[in-house]
């Protein structure tokens, strides 16, 4: 359920272009794109990024962008990220990398020329022996440079490079735009098939107003720095907490019945069989079923009567699937 998939030693971070280079790094095999998501076919690139390297005995490395070049090249239509900043790291180190190197996208590297941005990063900063991406993956300014235009260039550097073929899981393409589409439309299990893991938000519990538990099913409510949120309603979840997985329900929204109206959404979680103090803890909220819609109720009791029923068929979901 969790994206950690490979336990390893410390991942070995560098950043360009304040850092000068990947020290200790052995002919790097690199992975290159964003990896927004860090889903099944990033993970495809990953895996094949790990065998090359091991089969070298070489540095198996990830590069990716921050911020997304979108939100400097044309911000106003850039989407909500799957995942935060430090998600994606620990996604992919998670996926088997040794390195990650995170190049800092600026207004003038977005007008670098494919040829400026491998020569400057790929050859002189990372020294790489091979680079992979995906079928689809564009670079440098307007996107000018493709597959063919990558390999042409490590013809003239010295370098390989290779591309993956897209993955499909059953009729779709898997992409990072697919993905975020399907969460806008609540459609958390699906997107979490296309993902390979279920889609997460991160963050710390925080204090609320009580009324969870003034009804007799206390929330946790969550501060994220995530920014897409699957649409108002309520979700069978899961907890991911200090090592341990707990089976909740978690409501999204603006908590109509109270008539509240929050600057953003509410993630308030009930965990079920649990009693603890959470508060300050760091936490994930993996998102596995959408189980309705979010609506106003006509009093507390009535508010009660449907987190029962909501509860019993999560519960019911969670016998017939494994956390």
């Amino acid at each position: 359920m969790p994206y950690e998939t490979r336990p390893r030693d410390p991942v070995r971070i560098i950043h360009f272009p304040d850092d000068e280079g990947a020290p200790g790094w052995r002919q790097p095999v690199l992975a290159l794109g964003n990896f927004d998501g860090v889903h099944r076919g990033h993970a495809k690139i990953m895996r094949q990024v790990r065998r090359r390297a091991d089969e070298q005995g070489a540095t198996a490395a990830a590069l990716t962008f921050d911020p997304h070049p979108s939100r400097v090249v044309r911000p106003d239509k850039a989407p909500p990220l799957l995942m935060t900043g430090p998600q994606k790291l620990a996604a992919l180190g998670a996926a088997g990398m040794d390195g990650i190197a995170v190049v800092r996208f600026t207004p003038e590297l977005s007008r670098w020329d494919p040829e400026t941005f491998v020569r400057a990063v790929l050859v002189d900063w990372l020294q790489v022996a091979e680079v992979w991406v995906g079928a689809n993956f564009l670079f440098g300014h307007d996107r000018a440079g493709n597959f063919s235009r990558l390999r042409s260039l490590g013809a003239r550097y010295g370098f390989r490079a290779e591309k993956i073929d897209p993955v499909r899981y059953r009729d779709f393409v898997v992409s990072s735009t697919r993905v975020r589409r399907l969460i806008a439309e609540g459609r958390v299990d699906e997107a979490g098939s296309l993902l390979g893991h279920h889609y997460m938000l991160e963050g710390t519990i925080t204090r609320g107003a009580g009324r969870g538990r003034g009804l007799g099913y206390p929330t946790a409510n969550l501060a994220t720095g995530n920014a897409l949120f699957p649409p108002n309603g309520v979700y069978a979840t899961a907890v991911v907490m200090e090592g341990d997985i707990h089976a909740a329900v978690t409501n999204v929204g603006v908590r109509p019945t109270f008539g509240e109206v929050p600057a953003g959404p509410v993630v308030e979680s009930h965990l079920f069989d649990v009693d603890l103090d959470l508060y300050g803890l760091e936490v994930r909220v993996a998102f596995i079923r959408r189980l309705r819609g979010e609506r106003s109720f006509s009093d507390g009791d009535a508010l009660r009567a449907q987190i029962a029923r909501d509860c019993d068929e999560a519960r019911g979901l969670f016998r017939r699937i494994s956390l």
